[in-house]
């Protein structure tokens, strides 16, 4: 065999095997555990376990925040809120498929949508934390066709490059003809039509989905493997995460868990469906949780690195948001800090929410449009002082 079609399997044995010295997954954990779902060997997450007590007083608190925002217990999805990765309270309802009144359980995925941005950004800090990657690269120097000079891996990172949204340019039927759109279409269509950027790169922050969807790809160029691949064994695998996956458009529309309007009609797939990276993972709360605990180890990223992860990029207005690299961020001038990252996909919404000071993680997702997941990072006052004011509901989209 030539050495160009070993080289995926070398880079991905290779690296999955120093993952894996430093994030077994031990063999006592167990996935109905109501105090710990996750326990990583060898990671020296030093946290410690909750009191009873103190379990009992959070969990009777978060019960009614959780009543009073579905009063009718309505949720479609999963809600979970967990301190030093033992869960506090936990609960689900809906269903995956209406038709086939198949239940939403702890173990059912549910389309995370830009909450996927989360992950992504965590495998590429990965591949810089094993120096096959420079957080600093120019996009064009690892995708050539990228017609593009002065944009950064960072500035994909912290949608600091200016890149137009792919889902607007595409949507125009004199550039797209709207058949089941990839990321390497994305790029083909820069390379043709150079689009003009929104903005010059690092002048400001600009959210767009387009950044993720090349990360996506550099990710492949780098790994030698597809986007699902390189996602499964760098991350989901080691860490875990056994209900989370990539959405394949070919493969799982059959399976996966489908999504609906506010009024429960079905959210039909569309052209678009087949980008990944921006979003298109499919994952449970408890395998959120799994993640949001890994964070807290040094062995996951080096210190030096994940400092640079929960720092702001974009300081051109006055406000509190931020954005650091796939997290978003409030920046307080107490000095408090909350990470969080929404999503919204179709009938999909999603919030995760990631207190690092006090240990706590805030998840919630819905397969049903709702705005109430996003909702949900008001319970941060019970663990800090978080000074939240209330916001309407527009304002907290994705």
């Amino acid at each position: 065999m030539k050495l160009s079609r070993l080289l995926p399997y070398i880079f991905a044995v290779t690296l999955v095997s120093c993952l894996k010295e430093k994030t077994t997954v031990a063999e006592n954990t167990t996935e109905t555990e109501k105090d710990t779902v996750l326990r990583i060997a060898q990671l020296d997450i030093k946290l410690n376990k909750v009191s009873n007590a103190y379990k009992n007083a959070k969990g009777n608190s978060i019960e009614h925040f959780y009543k009073k925002l579905w009063p009718k217990n309505d949720l479609s999805g999963g809600f979970l809120v967990a301190k030093n990765g033992q869960i506090l309270y936990e609960n689900y309802g809906g269903f995956a498929n209406r038709t086939a009144k198949e239940e939403i359980t702890s173990q059912t995925p549910i389309h995370i949508a830009s909450v996927s941005k989360v992950l992504t950004a965590a495998v590429v800090l990965k591949l810089i934390d094993r120096d096959k990657l420079d957080v600093d690269a120019k996009v064009n120097s690892l995708l050539p066709e990228f017609p593009y000079e002065d944009i950064t891996v960072r500035m994909l990172l912290n949608h600091r490059s200016g890149l137009p949204n792919y889902a607007y340019f595409c949507d125009d039927r004199a550039i797209w003809d709207r058949k089941v759109l990839t990321n390497q279409d994305v790029l083909n269509l820069f390379a043709e039509h150079k689009f003009n950027l929104y903005f010059k790169p690092d002048k400001k922050f600009g959210y767009c989905n387009t950044n993720y969807a090349m990360l996506a790809l550099i990710i492949e160029k780098v790994t030698h493997m597809n986007y699902r691949d390189a996602m499964k064994k760098i991350l989901f695998e080691p860490l875990g995460m056994k209900n989370t996956y990539v959405f394949d458009y070919d493969k799982d529309r059959s399976t996966a868990s489908l999504s609906y309007k506010g009024n429960n009609v079905l959210y039909g797939f569309d052209f678009l469906d087949n980008v990944y990276g921006d979003k298109n993972i499919y994952s449970t709360p408890r395998d959120l949780l799994k993640f949001d605990l890994a964070t807290y180890s040094k062995k996951f990223l080096n210190p030096k690195l994940l400092k640079e992860v929960f720092q702001g990029y974009s300081y051109e207005h006055k406000g509190t948001k931020n954005y650091g690299l796939g997290i978003r961020m409030h920046e307080w001038e107490s000095g408090e800090k909350l990470f969080y990252h929404n999503g919204w996909w179709h009938g999909n919404t999603s919030s995760y929410v990631t207190l690092k000071k006090d240990t706590v993680a805030i998840i919630a997702l819905s397969n049903k449009f709702s705005y109430k997941p996003y909702k949900v990072w008001k319970l941060s006052p019970l663990f800090g002082h978080y000074p939240i004011k209330p916001e309407k509901d527009e304002d907290l989209l994705e």
